[in-house]
């Protein structure tokens, strides 16, 4: 296991989302917390709030939302194991991809006709 660095006394939130990564870049942590992505506690967080151990942060990412409660604090990115003890997911298990049941085009069949692209795109929800 990779030694964490010693903890700080207070950190940003977006620094915070950074280091366990939420997000790959603190600049993407900065305009999740401006677009409201991210909540501290049940409000909406500013990039410049500061977190301590025991908050609930929640990340809205496409497709579902993340529940994370702060379990240690840390301000340099580190390796994703020694990350993953920094916090407690919470986030509920998302519900499997519903299947699309595309059907497949046989092989040597040739491109598609366009009748045949416009049932693709019907089947897929396109039109």
């Amino acid at each position: 296991m990779t030694a964490l660095p010693t903890a700080p006394s207070s950190v940003r939130i977006d620094a915070w989302l950074w280091a366990i990564r939420a997000y790959k870049t603190r600049s993407a942590a900065t305009a999740a917390c401006r677009a409201g992505h991210v909540r501290l506690n049940g409000n909406p967080a500013k990039a410049s709030q500061t977190v301590v151990a025991g908050d609930t942060i929640r990340v809205r990412q496409p497709g579902y939302e993340r529940i994370l409660e702060v379990r240690r604090l840390i301000a340099k990115r580190v390796g994703a194991e020694a990350a993953s003890h920094c916090f407690t997911d919470h986030t509920p298990e998302r519900p499997p991809m519903p299947a699309l049941g595309l059907p497949q085009r046989d092989r040597g069949a040739g491109r598609p006709t366009k009748k045949d692209r416009r049932e693709m795109d019907r089947l897929r929800g396109l039109q």
